[in-house]
């Protein structure tokens, strides 16, 4: 408890990491759109840099819960498309991580997920079922998807956004994604260790302690999920986005 009591957390702000931690999970088995609040809440508990530590290692249970349960419906030519912008996006996020300001870089973030979200909507209204194939599309979601996650977590908007605009089913939407960001995230590990030193001894025995919370959200994340029809689905990610762009634009 001793490492624990080092951040001297109140019980509002252990309620606020469990309900994060919560949420995490059930964003994990499939409960898309929600990362802006679950950053928003940890960065009220821990600060904003520090709470990308204390977030990694709970994402990265979170990762795994996922692939274990949905890795049969993985399609990995859409990851093969991501990937490797998205890692140059990973180290260009750590190179301006500790020289772009917060208030700068939540205000991009959520003109340009509005700006394609709203492009998603007007495709949707006109019944195309066209999909975008051009490398420029692929590289720049990537490369967007890459850059946020490192500096803010945020990266799963643009994905989020890929994936839409591939028409992917739900549980291949689902599916592909749980397996992009167990790769990416332990791919960040080591620059958040050694080079931001953001995760310590203190942040692990946090984490630990949110593991629980994690489980129960990803359990019933994945009943929810079943509930929901591919339509509604495609719906849904699309309204909680745009709603996550707002709430990053006016926090």
């Amino acid at each position: 408890m001793e490492l624990i009591n080092t951040y001297q957390l109140t019980l509002v702000s252990w309620f606020f990491a469990f309900l994060a931690a919560f949420l995490l999970g059930t964003s994990k088995a499939g409960i898309k759109g929600i990362g802006v609040v679950i950053v928003t809440l940890m960065a009220i508990v821990f600060g904003g840099k520090s709470s990308t530590g204390t977030l990694i290692p709970m994402m990265l249970f979170a990762d795994l819960l996922a692939v274990i349960y949905y890795h049969r419906y993985s399609q990995w030519k859409y990851l093969k498309k991501l990937m490797p912008t998205m890692v140059i996006g990973v180290l260009i996020g750590v190179w301006l991580g500790n020289d772009i300001s917060d208030e700068l870089f939540k205000r991009l973030m959520a003109f340009l997920i509005l700006g394609i979200v709203v492009f998603m909507i007007i495709m949707d209204r006109r019944k195309s079922t066209a999909i975008p194939k051009t490398r420029l599309f692929s590289n720049s979601m990537g490369l967007l998807s890459g850059f946020t996650s490192m500096i803010g977590n945020l990266a799963g908007s643009f994905s989020n956004i890929y994936f839409l605009a591939m028409r992917l089913p739900k549980n291949e939407f689902i599916g592909t994604a749980a397996w992009l960001f167990f790769i990416i995230n332990i791919f960040k590990l080591p620059f958040h260790i050694f080079v931001w030193k953001t995760i310590s001894v203190e942040s692990l025995a946090i984490n630990l302690f949110l593991v629980p919370a994690i489980i129960l959200g990803f359990f019933i994340g994945i009943k929810v999920v079943k509930l929901i029809n591919n339509e509604l689905y495609r719906k849904f990610i699309i309204i909680v986005t745009a709603i996550g762009a707002l709430i990053l634009l006016f926090k």
